[in-house]
């Protein structure tokens, strides 16, 4: 049985956790940037705190037990620590370089930590996601507002870079590609566009998951699109989920949630955020109450992935994954055939 068969024979079965917060449990051990550099880093020309991604190779101790606290809470799937590990992002810290080890690097990471743990817990079912981010420039928004015509880069730099950073997550051996927190949809063609030709040059496939943002109560994506039209926009990259992640908690996401699974043809995902930041940017809600709300979308059909993104913690996911427990994942749609 391949990955994708493994995952859709689970997911008949139940809902499937996906892990919590990377950013926000990095902050708790309180790093320097000493700690960031390392050895390898040690006399960078640039102040490099704050670039998480490369703490894979710094500090990757760190990172495995982060990612060995969610499996411990119940995840099912923990997502590779490679938000921005695409050398379009990495220019910040003049480390394009150095992407494709970095992915490399984090997807071993994760793969060590689920098979210390399946080693330990034989049977259990884990899998590495490798997470695609949504790069800090976008296509199809100007970043001049006296010159809407201008892009800051060109699709094929971004397809190029994405590309780059699939082969160092396939290379350190991810089971499954989860481009996330989408605001630009063509963005996202970017990637799925760097994945089908990776898929295509070396003739294999692995489950894709996409996961959109939707940013406010408009419904919409950052770069204006509804909901519906990124659904329809992606489709075409024949993703195992389709979901939503970031920018709101769960009771903000809900109305967006019940619209996608009325909508989607494939399984879909959702791991909001802890609830809305609050005046210091943090974020307050509780595992019991995230884990409630989330309760409500399995109980009534919408779900078939759930966890947590920005301020969750294994508390959450936890949580998260006793609560699903008591629910059935949504069936998947019978298309009528014309």
């Amino acid at each position: 049985m391949n990955t994708e068969q493994q995952l859709r024979d689970i997911l008949s079965r139940r809902i499937m956790i996906i892990d919590g917060a990377m950013g926000s449990m990095i902050q708790t051990y309180k790093l320097q940037e000493a700690d960031y550099r390392g050895e390898q880093f040690k006399n960078w020309h640039t102040d490099v705190k704050g670039n998480n991604d490369m703490l894979v190779i710094t500090q990757p101790q760190i990172i495995k037990e982060i990612h060995r606290q969610y499996l411990d809470a119940g995840a099912d799937i923990i997502e590779t620590n490679t938000f921005n590990a695409q050398a379009i992002s990495l220019e910040d810290y003049d480390m394009q370089a150095y992407a494709y080890e970095m992915n490399v690097a984090a997807a071993k990471v994760a793969r060590q930590a689920v098979e210390e743990y399946t080693a330990e817990h034989p049977g259990a079912e884990k899998f590495v996601a490798g997470a695609i981010g949504p790069m800090n420039k976008t296509l199809s928004l100007s970043p001049d507002v006296n010159n809407p015509g201008y892009r800051a880069v060109t699709f094929d730099t971004v397809a190029n870079a994405y590309y780059d950073q699939i082969r160092g997550l396939v290379d350190g051996g991810a089971d499954i590609l989860l481009v996330e927190t989408i605001f630009d949809t063509l963005n996202a063609k970017a990637a799925i566009f760097a994945i089908s030709k990776y898929f295509h040059e070396h003739k294999m496939k692995m489950p894709v998951m996409i996961s959109g943002t939707i940013t406010d109560a408009s419904g919409r994506t950052l770069s204006g699109q509804t909901l519906e039209a990124f659904y329809i926009s992606v489709m075409h990259a024949e993703p195992l989920s389709i979901g939503l992640n970031c920018a709101l908690g769960a009771a903000e996401m809900r109305p967006h949630v019940e619209e996608l699974s009325g909508i989607a043809s494939c399984y879909v995902s959702a791991y909001p955020n802890a609830g809305l930041p609050n005046a210091m940017g943090e974020y307050d809600e509780t595992p019991a109450t995230t884990a409630s709300i989330v309760g409500e979308f399995a109980k009534n059909g919408w779900i078939n992935i759930v966890g947590g993104c920005c301020g969750t913690t294994p508390a959450h996911i936890k949580a998260i994954a006793e609560e699903m427990k008591k629910h059935a994942p949504r069936p998947l749609p019978q298309l009528e055939m014309a």
